[in-house]
């Protein structure tokens, strides 16, 4: 055999046992350790849809408790300590560990099939996020199994959570949960900004995406900028409590307001993170039983797009009742009401095509439609909150709360039936 002979078979041994070790890395993971090494972004965005609702479900029974306690008045069902860390808990479980990972996780299942992609980009990196995310996780919920749960909101806001009102480890398995979270949303949004950016078919240019890779690619830049603020936060926090470290602390020079801009530069993109996926979902399959384009197409992705940037300009609006300047708020003020234009575009969007198409009634249809329905109702009082002077009255009370079940858990909630029913 020649020496270009043998070259050859070498170079055709060596590329099979390169796609051998392809086809066992890829393929179906249903045993044993290869389960928990599978890196195929159809399996990791299924575990993190799977998580989610499960953490969804733990996280509904805690929201049973409390309204059983307060079915009635001086109910003795749960006292005020165990109120208030299932208060904590199911805040947190339902922001951290359900709302923004099974949107991520139905993102990295979906946005590789639009794009004609064969995998997203890091494949490793889904699994390293999907782990920290479950890890995180079940470090916040191990507080349960000590007596230890948090205690403090799901705001954590100082000094209630700092080393002198809560001295125990209660808020610390919070820190350190919620921290491993975070950094796992981080690593999805860096696989999908970049797999929209780099792994698009041939012939697929940007102003050719599917609508929903739009969104997605606005949530994955809005989370890079957003969520890192909250883990720098939580790292302070934690070295203020461990260390003595005045971060926070107004007594040693520290600033307590500080824990709040940190978590409010996340806290409030987050709603957005959690609401545009559900818009893509409506902007996508509206047409489809409209049986017309989308009107204002154009339109709506610049309205996304302005929606990501004016989102990262307004979380002071969670602090109007803090002594801020009143320029100042009256900046930020502004900002939540021009938000609320770029969501109208969107929702006048969606009536125009219903209205200039011809709608057939089918599952889809009827769950976008509502979900149109249940957001409008929230974020109308949203718009009124913007205002300073009633947000002054209404800060703290039922009225605030309202919003959530509409535009964060219905609005998360409602809108993933209808794509699978669609897809």
């Amino acid at each position: 055999m020649s020496a270009t002979e043998q070259g050859a078979t070498a170079a055709g041994t060596g590329e099979q046992h390169v796609d051998d070790a392809f086809l066992r890395l890829w393929s179906d993971p249903t045993r044993g350790l290869a389960a928990v090494s599978a890196v195929n972004q159809t399996y990791i965005g299924q575990r993190y849809v799977v998580a989610g609702l499960a953490f969804m479900a733990i996280g509904g029974v805690l929201g049973l408790l409390m309204r059983l306690q307060l079915a009635v008045p001086d109910n003795g069902l749960i006292d005020h300590e165990l109120y208030n860390q299932l208060f904590t808990m199911h805040g947190t479980t339902m922001m951290f560990l359900f709302a923004v990972p099974i949107v991520e996780g139905i993102a990295i299942f979906l946005i590789p099939l639009m794009l004609g992609a064969r995998d997203l980009v890091f494949p490793r990196l889904s699994a390293f996020g999907f782990w920290c995310y479950l890890f995180g996780g079940l470090v916040l919920y191990s507080s349960l199994f000590f007596g230890m749960m948090p205690d403090a909101g799901w705001f954590l806001y100082v000094p209630l959570s700092g080393p002198e009102y809560s001295p125990a480890p209660n808020t610390d398995f919070w820190l350190l949960g919620v921290t491993f979270v975070e950094i796992s949303a981080l690593t999805a949004a860096v696989e999908l900004a970049v797999s929209i950016l780099k792994t698009r078919a041939p012939g697929m240019s940007i102003d050719r995406m599917p609508l929903f890779a739009w969104y997605i690619l606005v949530v994955a830049f809005m989370i890079i900028f957003a969520f890192p603020a909250l883990i720098i936060g939580s790292m302070l926090l934690e070295i203020e409590r461990a260390f003595g470290w005045a971060f926070f602390d107004a007594a040693t020079g520290g600033d307590p307001l500080l824990w709040q801009h940190y978590f409010w530069i996340f806290g409030h993109p987050e709603v957005y993170i959690i609401f545009l996926p559900a818009a893509g979902f409506v902007s996508m399959i509206l047409p489809t039983f409209a049986r017309r384009p989308l009107a204002g197409h154009v339109w709506v992705i610049l309205a996304v797009i302005g929606t990501g940037f004016v989102s990262m300009g307004l979380w002071v609006h969670h602090m109007f009742t803090t002594g801020l300047p009143l320029m100042a708020m009256g900046f930020f003020s502004s900002a939540s009401m021009t938000v609320s234009v770029l969501s109208g575009v969107q929702v006048f969007a969606w009536l125009a095509t219903l209205w200039l198409g011809k709608p057939v009634m089918r599952s889809p249809l009827l769950f976008s439609a509502g979900f149109i329905v249940l957001f409008v109702m929230g974020g109308l009082t949203g718009v009124m909150v913007a205002v300073m002077p009633f947000d002054w009255q209404g800060d703290d009370n039922y009225f605030v709360v309202a919003p959530f079940p509409h535009v964060l858990i219905r609005g998360i909630g409602v809108p993933p039936p209808p794509p699978l029913y669609y897809w």
